[in-house]
């Protein structure tokens, strides 16, 4: 079986890494499967993509689409016309597209009008928030694909109930915890991390990118500004999305400020140093999916500022809790954390690192 395999943000680079490395072994184990490395170039940024390549182990992608940049309309229809050119040239027996991100619902449209099977790893899971355009690719992206790799029963259930048939959905577990499992000892401590003086356990990681925390901008520093007021002190270390960058700019928010003097901003990290840094840390905040499966895996308390979650598991099961974007709520939340009660949680079925070979094992038997 030939597969064509597709990346186009950082978050994808860390759910395809696992599947090439258990491709590779299948090779080695002597099954007949292949793959092309297809890099849509929806993340330009040398921090947001092209590291990951080196940090993750992963090759070259066979081809770059150079679709970065203009509007989310823009950027779909220049991965769809690019892609389409490259698969007509390049024939493939299945198209795996990863996560839910923009190039993840393009490439699955081109590959379904060309006839081409599709397969879609860490399907079914959903938000049921339309504002969010994640919640749109994911659901495009089910409604075409022909096969359905899942993290928990919940996706599954999900899928089932949109008409998807059982024969299709299989339950996995999560390719980003394998990813996570495999690079613990190769965590790297981030340069600054002893010229701020750094404690393990003595910090909060921060993160937020998505537009309804970030684009207003008086939400966006009352929101910070919570943040530091309930955090007491305790330094609060802010890797900064690229986008958030230019509306941290644009509202004053200085660290050297009275108010701001706990708050380290710092350039995107690469996986190893972000990781480390989560690992050590006494909690995260944030406002992403994928860091609260992190979280639950290693342990770490999570408090998401979002009204919903596509990941509910990690609430049910983990140690993440929703609080809503009311920056109200930080203050109690951070109460609980100091006060020593928050939940200790658990992992996941599944997530236990193995999921890419159970990926590959099930590719190898398609017909």
């Amino acid at each position: 079986m030939q597969i064509t395999l597709i990346a186009g943000a950082r978050p994808n680079f860390v759910k395809i890494a696992p599947v090439i490395h258990a491709i590779k072994k299948a090779q080695h184990d002597g099954k007949n499967i292949t793959y092309r490395l297809v890099h849509t170039g929806q993340h330009y940024d040398q921090k947001m993509s092209e590291t990951f390549f080196s940090e993750l182990n992963i090759p070259q992608p066979d081809v770059n689409l150079g679709c970065g940049g203009g509007s989310q309309a823009e950027q779909t229809a220049a991965i769809m016309v690019a892609f389409e050119k490259d698969l007509i040239l390049n024939p493939t027996d299945l198209v795996m597209v990863v996560g839910d991100v923009t190039s993840t619902m393009a490439c699955s449209i081109v590959a379904k009008k060309l006839n081409t099977k599709a397969a879609h790893i860490e399907a079914g899971i959903r938000s049921w928030d339309l504002t969010m355009p994640e919640e749109i690719n994911r659901m495009v992206t089910d409604a075409l694909c022909d096969y359905f790799f899942t993290t928990t029963e919940v996706a599954n259930q999900n899928l089932r109930n949109a008409g998807a048939n059982s024969d299709r959905i299989f339950f996995v577990g999560n390719v980003m915890i394998d990813t996570l499992l495999a690079n613990m000892d190769k965590f790297r401590k981030p340069t600054f991390f002893d010229e701020k003086q750094l404690m393990k356990g003595k910090y909060i990681v921060l993160t937020l990118h998505r537009p309804g925390n970030v684009d207003g901008e008086n939400h966006f520093k009352i929101l910070l500004e919570a943040i530091i007021e309930a955090s007491c002190g305790v330094p609060v270390v802010f890797p900064v999305h690229p986008r958030t960058a230019k509306i941290i700019d644009s509202i004053s928010v200085s660290p050297s400020s009275t108010s701001m003097q706990s708050l380290i901003l710092t350039e995107p990290l690469g996986y190893h140093e972000f990781n480390y840094l989560v690992k050590n840390s006494m909690a995260v905040i944030t406002d992403s999916g994928g860091i609260t499966e992190e979280t639950t895996v290693m342990g770490i308390p999570c408090i998401t500022i979002r009204n919903n979650t596509e990941r509910p598991e990690t609430c049910t099961i983990g140690t993440n809790e929703l609080i809503g974007t009311d920056p109200a709520a930080i203050k109690p939340a951070l109460e609980k954390l100091f006060g020593g009660n928050w939940k200790k949680g658990g992992v996941p079925e599944l997530w236990d690192g193995k999921t890419a070979e159970r990926i590959v094992e099930i590719l190898s038997e398609l017909k």
